[in-house]
């Protein structure tokens, strides 16, 4: 085997190998729960946006699902974490802001994971411009069908769960109180 034919091999292995260990890393960062809904994962959340690996690293980019979302330290510590834990080297946590988060980017496991769990999942998001996405803190309650029994015959209790982008409800049919994850 040639030099060159040598060293043609081992700049494939090498190309192999990052892009293994991309897909470990992915794999690994999208499998992280979120802290406020730890039934769903960040990948579940589709706020996992990109993963990069080469020789020097791994780099991880997720977007929040809004600019002041508290969890995101907490998001990015545990992906960190997790990274390191597997052995991937020196792993960075980056966030990008652009395009904005969506609840449309939910996966249609995570949507059945929250109704599992008794929350109703997010309708459609609202069509917006490019550009800053406006939250309505007083914006008509969405008919939102009850988790537990399918009923669409239900009222808003409070705008605000036990984060912003959640509000309380309850159910006219069963009785039962449960939470929605706000459509932005």
């Amino acid at each position: 085997m040639t030099t060159s034919a040598v060293k043609l091999e081992l700049a494939r292995a090498s190309e192999l190998s990052r892009e293994l260990a991309r897909r470990r890393a992915r794999d690994i960062a999208a499998a992280v729960p979120d802290p406020e809904l730890p039934m769903l994962t960040l990948g579940d959340l589709g706020i996992l946006r990109e993963v990069t690996a080469d020789d020097a690293g791994v780099v991880v980019w997720i977007t929040p699902t809004y600019s002041g979302c508290p969890a995101l330290r907490e998001m990015s510590r545990d992906v960190a974490a997790r990274l390191a834990a597997a052995g991937l080297g020196d792993v960075q946590v980056r966030t990008a802001l652009s395009p904005p988060w969506s609840t449309d980017w939910i996966t249609p496991a995570g949507r059945r994971k929250l109704a599992a769990a008794g929350i109703a999942p997010p309708g459609p998001a609202p069509k917006r411009a490019p550009g800053p996405v406006p939250i309505t803190l007083t914006a008509a309650p969405a008919a939102v069908d009850c988790p537990a029994c399918g009923s669409a015959d239900t009222v808003r209790t409070a705008a605000f769960g036990a984060t912003a982008c959640q509000d309380l409800y309850r159910c006219q049919a069963c009785a039962e109180p449960f939470t929605h994850v706000k459509e932005i």
